[in-house]
């Protein structure tokens, strides 16, 4: 026969919930999906406020209609850069102020170790990390498929060593100590050191130098054939230091011959003085950074077609104008300064859409959405069909379900930055020619992202494989950090599954206390301290088994809920002396 439930047995006081309630995670708030017909709306109301002699040039121009504008927030912590395409978030970037600048950034390092295994060497800079560079890192450069070489200006030494010089000869040629000029390609992430290369590349407005390439090219994103050839005839009458090379950015086309000298005497200045620096500094130290995140937008923003810019601070503002003056003073009547009371992101629905960005579940405009899992493998996509709007009839459906989530899944891929290696789970498709239309979906919308990317076709299980540059950590891993509760698994044991965890362990303490001569035949009594959740566990479904424990083994035991307590985390106490027992 059971005993009668002891009231005493669990201690629980209701009241001390309540006071703890603080303790418990507020409830995630789902972020509403934004109308793009609103957003368009509005942003077809704000294109018609351009000045009439920047709508009649871009009409003549015959540029597309789509409106863009570059919308710029800078607070005390943190700057960032939105890009609206007629209203929607195309582009996000976010830089706080204490953070390293890494990627771009030159140093002077020595070498501290050879790892013939990894075929790397790791680099001190001066930074808490030594860098990772790689053998293939060191030897010249291969040819980039997205630059075509127009001009040849290598110096003998450089013939020679592109020639003779292979990934063998590079221990012999940089032992441990020497000294060493790198530029940092993929910034920290996690533990490992950033990434590094001795291919030095500086940006400026219309060109990139390269202090030891010795070529030069064209990007191949300037289509036009004319004007291409225009450039090359450009590109083969600039004066270029022997050994040195230059490529032509996007930024360029169409751009007269005395933009591109000015650029060069620029980017030649620059490296002259980091020439300098290498020559004085007798220790690893940085040479040359990146601009922050302001600077750098307006260096950039002209390779965009790029309608306004928009800044919420008055000092910034005044920089950028002050930038801009310098590239192209006519552009200068782009650039205005936000002065109403409202938040800049708020006025232009962006929190809304950035909201998106750091949620799992994204919805797509007909009801399907797709879950988004970041992991230190790989990133994975799953689409989901669920309140799908579109006609089921198993035809026309799914196809465009899938062509809906591609061209989210590679929004979200760029707002997000997310980096390395992804997997979209599509919805099966039966036949090659819808696979190859998603596939080629997906294709096209990635051809808009400036880091490169490569996509593979679409399996017969619907999955898509596909890489793209990783430079710096993702929005989300800037933004979140582990979870100190769970470690980062995303869960936690059941409550079920603590039970049967304190009960055995209960059994074992009993058990070790009955070997005792003093303890043999005595009843025994014991306090577990454990989580509100399973202590609320033991005292409904399973209050049976521990009076049944008790009878079998003549204990009194007793329970306190703690809501301090983690919820895989226990103690058991003996009653008398309040001694731990493990």
């Amino acid at each position: 026969m059971q005993n009668p439930p002891n009231p005493q047995r669990f201690e629980n006081d209701a009241k001390q919930d309540d006071d703890y309630d603080d303790l418990k995670r507020p409830p995630e708030n789902s972020a509403d999906p934004v109308n793009p017909e609103q957003l368009q709306a509005a942003a077809k109301e704000r294109a018609k406020k351009r000045p009439l002699l920047q709508r009649i040039m871009k009409a003549i121009k015959g540029e597309n209609s789509h409106y863009r504008e570059l919308i710029i927030n800078s607070e005390a912590q943190e700057k960032r850069v939105a890009l609206l395409t007629d209203g929607v978030l195309e582009k996000f970037e976010v830089e706080r102020t204490d953070e390293n600048r890494m990627v771009g950034a030159i140093f002077k390092g020595k070498i501290q170790n050879l790892e013939p295994g990894l075929k790397a060497a790791f680099v001190d800079i001066g930074q808490p990390k030594n860098a990772f560079l790689h053998y293939w890192d060191i030897l010249p450069a291969a040819n980039d498929s997205t630059v075509e070489i127009v001009r040849e200006n290598q110096s003998e030494e450089q013939r020679r060593r592109r020639e003779k010089v292979s990934l063998k000869d590079i221990p012999s040629l940089y032992p441990i100590g020497t000294d060493i000029v790198i530029q940092v390609t993929k910034s920290q992430i996690g533990t490992k050191g950033p990434r590094t290369t001795t291919n030095i590349a500086i940006p400026g407005r219309f060109l990139v130098l390269m202090p030891y390439a010795g070529q030069c090219g064209i990007s191949r994103k300037i289509e036009d054939r004319k004007e291409r050839d225009r450039l090359k005839k450009i590109l083969r009458s600039l004066t270029i230091p022997e050994g040195m090379g230059v490529i032509i950015r996007t930024a360029g086309e169409g751009k007269k011959i005395r933009y591109f000298i000015r650029d060069l005497y620029i980017l030649l200045k620059r490296w002259s003085e980091i020439e300098t620096q290498i020559a004085e500094s007798k220790k690893p130290t940085i040479l040359y950074q990146e601009p922050d995140l302001i600077e750098r937008t307006v260096r950039d923003f002209l390779t965009e077609d790029i309608d306004r810019v928009l800044v919420d601070n008055e000092e910034d503002h005044k920089k950028i104008l002050t930038a801009v003056e310098e590239i192209s003073p006519r552009s200068k009547s782009k650039i205005h300064l936000f002065e109403e009371a409202i938040p800049i992101f708020e006025r232009f629905n962006i929190e809304r859409q950035i909201e998106q960005t750091f949620m799992r579940r994204v919805p797509l405009p007909s009801g399907g959405e797709i879950v988004i899992d970041e992991t230190e493998a790989l990133t994975a996509i799953d689409v989901n069909t669920g309140s799908h709007k579109g006609s089921k009839d198993g035809k026309d459906f799914i196809l465009q379900a899938n062509l809906e989530a591609a061209s989210e899944a590679a929004r979200q891929i760029r707002l997000r930055n997310i980096g390395g290696l992804v997997i979209i789970d599509f919805i099966d498709m039966k036949k090659p020619r819808d696979r190859q239309a998603v596939y080629n979906r997906m294709q096209q919308e990635m051809e808009n992202d400036k880091a490169k990317s490569h996509v593979l076709p679409i399996s017969q299980l619907g999955i898509l494989q596909m890489t793209r540059q990783r430079h710096h950590e993702s929005n989300a891993s800037g933004t979140y950090t582990i979870c100190p509760y769970c470690q980062g698994r995303g869960r936690v044991k059941s409550p079920r599954s603590m039970s049967v965890e304190i009960q055995r362990k209960l059994i074992s303490n009993i058990r070790r206390l009955r070997l005792k001569p003093d303890l043999a035949g005595k009843e025994l009594q014991l306090r577990v301290l454990l989580h509100p959740t399973n202590l609320e566990r033991l005292r409904t479904e399973d209050e049976g088994h521990l009076l049944d424990l008790e009878q079998a083994c003549n204990v009194k035991l007793f329970f306190r809920a703690d809501p301090l307590f983690h919820v895989e985390n226990f103690k058991i106490l003996d009653a008398a002396t309040n001694a731990e027992l493990r």
